[in-house]
C-alpha cells in the first residue's frame, strides 16, 4: 500500500503545530517550526504509518534576503513504504542555529558536519561540528568565518587569496 501525503501530514502535525504542507510536480514536502523538527524527524521515523528510516541527505538553502535567511533540508525515505518526503525548517539570520539530527539517524553526523562547513548552520547537540572540506582557519581577514556556499560569499573567492586564472584568448609571454 502506498504511503498517501495526508498520512505524513496527520503524522507530523500530531507532533507539532504549524506544520505546514506543499506538492510540486509529485514530491511532497513538510515545513516545521525549529523548535518542533526534531521530534517531527523522530515521529516520521518511528511511526509505523510512515517509517521513514532513512535519511538521504541534509542540506541547506540561502534565500539571502528573507529574514529567515537559511532553510535546512531533510530529504527522508521509507524502505517499506517505497515514499519520500521532504522536510525544512527555517532559520533567522541573526541565528543559524538548529538541534542536530544525528541523535534519530546516526549517518547525518557528515550531512550536518557538511552545511555547517559550507552555509555555517550551527546544529546544537552534534557530537563533533568542525569543518569538512575547508580548513579549520578558513576566515577573513577580521578573523570572522568564511562559508563559501552563502550568497554573500564573494563570486571570485577571497580577494587576493590566489591569483586569477589568464583571460580566455589571451597569450601569457611569461610561459
Amino acid at each position: 500500500m502506498a504511503l498517501s501525503n495526508s498520512v505524513i501530514l496527520d503524522v507530523a502535525s500530531g507532533i507539532a503545530a504549524g506544520v505546514t504542507a506543499s506538492e510540486h510536480h509529485g514530491d511532497y514536502a513538510l515545513r516545521v517550526p525549529r523548535e518542533s523538527i526534531i521530534d517531527v524527524l523522530t515521529e516520521l521515523r518511528d511511526n509505523p504509518r510512515t517509517g521513514f528510516d532513512q535519511c538521504v541527505d541534509i542540506t541547506v538553502v540561502d534565500w539571502a534576503t528573507s529574514p529567515d535567511r537559511y532553510e535546512v533540508v531533510y530529504l527522508l525515505y521509507s524502505i517499506a513504504n517505497a515514499a519520500r518526503v521532504t522536510v525544512t525548517t527555517m532559520l533567522r539570520a541573526d541565528r543559524p542555529h538548529v538541534a542536530s539530527a544525528v541523535g534519530v539517524w546516526e549517518g547525518a553526523n557528515w550531512y550536518e558536519r557538511e552545511a555547517y562547513d559550507m552555509y555555517g548552520v550551527i546544529f546544537e547537540g552534534h557530537p563533533d561540528l568542525r569543518r569538512f572540506f575547508m580548513p579549520e582557519d578558513f576566515m577573513d581577514e577580521d578573523g570572522e568565518p568564511l562559508y563559501p556556499l552563502r550568497k554573500d560569499f564573494p563570486l571570485m573567492g577571497i580577494p587576493g587569496s590566489l591569483p586569477l586564472p589568464d583571460k580566455l584568448g589571451s597569450t601569457n609571454v611569461n610561459k
